[in-house]
Order: structure tokens, then C-alpha cells, then sequence
């Protein structure tokens, strides 16, 4: 009996530690990072991969976001990319600090005297970019979007797998990542 209770005890043990180890995972948010020079942030980017979304369906290949920094500190960004039938298409927005640390944005693409309506801007926040600012990894408060951005239109497996733990840590499901060729 008393071995019994002992084999009950560490097994119940074993789950609690189990479970609770899984809900703090779970529990992780993303988080932007503190600080993104925007002045090196700025230029052209690749998109290497992202998570499914409305409105990027028609894109088959080369995806790139272009970000200029504007006089009043605002981001203008260019997105483009490649359809189905060979055209290249764009959309044009502007993305407005949220943080002092400019790694959190947010982006509108309505007309600019449309930009006014509130809820009407998608977050936009920098979870990682490396020192020399090549590769980056964007998202938001929730999980419903993730980029992995570089400054080169391929990028070596090794970062790429780097990035990929970043956004599993998380709690992105990076199984359903879209990599479009350049």
C-alpha cells in the first residue's frame, strides 16, 4: 500500500510539473524588442516566410516590404509582391510608432485621408533582428502574424531554423509558415 501511494504520488507529481510547465509556454507572448534604429531599419526587404493571411493570398512569389523613413517619423512602407498571372502588385501604407523604442508600429494601408479611423491599423512589432539589421522577425501581440524578413532574397537554413525557434518560443505554429521563391 505504501508503495503504491509513493508510485501514485510522484506520477501526480510528474503530471503537475508536466502541466504546469506547459501552461507557462504557453503563456509566453510575444514580445517586440526594446529598441530598432529605424534610420537602419529602413530599406528593402524579403519576405523569406510568413503565416497565411487574407491579404496575401494572390501572392506567389517575390514578396518585399520597402520602408522609408518620413519627416514627421512615421515609416511609409511599400509592400509588393508577384501574382498568379505574372503581374507585380503593391500596397502602399504608413506606420506609426507606438513605443519610444520604435520596434512596436502601427501600419495602415487605407487611402491617407482614410488612416484617421481608429482600428483600421494592423500591429506590426519587431520581435527580433540581428545586430547588423539582415534578417528580422515581425508579429504582434497575438499569434496571427509573423514574417521572417532578410535583407538578401535567400537566407541560409541555419538562421532561418534560428528565427523559426524564436517564433516557436512564442507559441507561433510554425508549421503552417508560406516560403514563397524569389
Amino acid at each position: 500500500m505504501k508503495m503504491l501511494f509513493k508510485s501514485l504520488f510522484a506520477a501526480t507529481s510528474l503530471v503537475t510539473i508536466s502541466l504546469s510547465m506547459t501552461t507557462r509556454a504557453e503563456m509566453v507572448r510575444p514580445q517586440a524588442v526594446n529598441q530598432v534604429d529605424i534610420q537602419k531599419y529602413g530599406g528593402k526587404w524579403y519576405e523569406i516566410s510568413h503565416l497565411p493571411m487574407y491579404f496575401q493570398r494572390k501572392c506567389i512569389a517575390n514578396i518585399t516590404a520597402q520602408y522609408s523613413v518620413n519627416a514627421d517619423q512615421t515609416i511609409g512602407v511599400l509592400n509588393s509582391c508577384r501574382t498568379a498571372n505574372d503581374e507585380m502588385v503593391s500596397s502602399e501604407g504608413v506606420a506609426y510608432p507606438q513605443n519610444r523604442g520604435n520596434s512596436k508600429l502601427k501600419v495602415s494601408f487605407l487611402p491617407k485621408g482614410l488612416r484617421w479611423i481608429p482600428f483600421t491599423k494592423g500591429h506590426y512589432w519587431v520581435l527580433r533582428v540581428d545586430p547588423e539589421y539582415k534578417v528580422a522577425l515581425v508579429g504582434g501581440p497575438s499569434n496571427k502574424y509573423l514574417w521572417i524578413l532578410s535583407r538578401e532574397p535567400q537566407l541560409d537554413e541555419a538562421t532561418y531554423q534560428s528565427y523559426i525557434n524564436t517564433a516557436k518560443d512564442y507559441g507561433y505554429d510554425v508549421t503552417k509558415l508560406i516560403k514563397l521563391p524569389h
